[in-house]
């Protein structure tokens, strides 16, 4: 494994207390935080940062970045950020949040996902200055008997103070016993790295403050442990999530990313330009200020969300070129200039939209027509059966306010 190029450029301890915290939910604690910045500035050696990443799904999306835009405060203040995927973790399947026990993973799948994780990250993450490691090289070297010393550490009380397993477990829901490995195995990844700071999610506390007495009971500096939020997705209530259809994936279209950024509640915004740019809180505050005294209208403000977030992922052309896109098609009532083109048979409406990618599943597109969410040629669909006449035209296919097809008949 080699270490990343990282010049120590240590700015004064008070500057990087207030970047470090921005945004955070849990640091514990602070005094020690503050003491080992104090002795990394004063030796001129940097500290090390760990945060794990289970290679469960092979997309990221913005959730994911409010993690990784932290690691990167940590890098841009000349600290050593270590992006450990846990490929061996990845295949236990993290229980946090979980009422029922995840699908253990292949060794394959969490292959296959870490590859398209790695180049997936470097988005936020400077690739010159971070250290990719695998969690399997020290797990999977401890073996049956390692397992069972490392399984005496904490007794079963302890770990049924998790709040999901103790739920789990008055309702009569099965919580199977590699399950309670999992935060064991989470948190000797610290004592094998010797983290300085171990980063996650806020759902993410428990198993973090595992590591830190890990480290405790075997002498070591315990690791200082910071969360921050899980972000709302665009549907402004659940947290985002690629499965409850409310995410906005990092290799998600330039349109797309603008449109569903344009989507979200005007409330959501705020957290969304703390957490997800580099505002300062004194600048967002203003803005806040500006649109609560009606100086400036809220969608002035996710414009700039969205034409940030797009720039940020795909380029300053592109946020542009998708910012045009979106007055052309909404703001001015057409239709983009290009659009995925289906040739399909004669069959049913609700068929046709999911053949073409409208719809994930036959019985989401005859909700979608019933809400009358459909449009033909302009004109709206109601019938889910009907079946479309062949022509020399193509048909167009609008779903909602982002979604358009053309679609040929033959």
């Amino acid at each position: 494994m080699s270490e990343p190029a990282n010049p120590i450029t240590f700015p004064p301890v008070d500057e990087q207390m207030a970047l470090l915290s921005r945004g955070v939910v849990d640091l514990v604690d602070p005094d020690q935080l503050r003491s080992k910045l104090e002795r990394s500035r004063r030796q001129g050696k940097p500290l090390t940062i760990k945060a794990g990443f289970d290679p469960s799904t092979p997309d990221l999306h913005l959730g994911h970045t409010v993690l990784l835009r932290k690691m990167r405060h940590f890098q841009q203040l000349g600290h050593r950020v270590i992006f450990l995927i846990g490929d061996f973790t990845g295949m236990i399947g993290d229980p946090t949040g979980k009422k029922t026990t995840r699908p253990q993973l292949t060794h394959e799948q969490v292959e296959a996902n870490a590859a398209t994780y790695q180049r997936q990250v470097f988005k936020v993450l400077d690739s010159e200055k971070t250290v990719v490691d695998f969690n399997n090289r020290w797990l999977g070297k401890l073996g049956a008997a390692g397992i069972v010393r490392l399984a005496g550490s904490y007794t079963l009380a302890r770990m049924m103070e998790r709040d999901d397993f103790r739920k789990r477990y008055k309702n009569n829901e099965p919580i199977a016993l590699h399950e309670l490995l999992y935060p064991l195995v989470q948190g000797y990844d610290s004592v094998a790295l010797e983290a300085d700071v171990e980063l996650g999610g806020h759902d993410q506390i428990f198993n973090l403050l595992v590591g830190r007495n890990l480290m405790r009971d075997r002498g070591m500096e315990p690791q200082v442990v910071l969360t921050v939020p899980l972000l709302v997705g665009t549907d402004g209530s659940e947290k985002m999530s690629k499965s409850l259809g409310n995410a906005i994936a990092l290799e998600d279209a330039p349109r797309e990313v603008y449109g569903k950024a344009m989507s979200i509640p005007d409330e959501l915004m705020w957290d969304w330009f703390l957490l997800l740019t580099d505002l300062s809180e004194s600048e967002l505050a203003e803005k806040r200020r500006r649109c609560e005294a009606g100086e400036l209208h809220p969608k002035q403000l996710k414009q700039q969300l969205a034409h940030q977030l797009v720039a940020d992922y795909h380029g300053q052309q592109a946020a542009e070129e998708a910012q045009r896109e979106f007055d052309t098609v909404f703001a001015k009532g057409g239709i983009p200039d290009e659009m995925a083109e289906f040739k399909l048979s004669v069959m049913p409406l609700a068929k046709q939209l999911t053949a073409a990618e409208l719809a994930t599943s036959n019985s989401e597109a005859r909700r979608l027509i019933r809400q009358g969410a459909v449009s033909i040629d302009g004109e709206k669909a109601t019938d889910a059966f009907l079946e479309l006449a062949s022509r020399e035209e193509p048909y167009l296919l609008k779903v909602g306010k982002r979604r358009f097809a053309r679609l040929r008949i033959g």
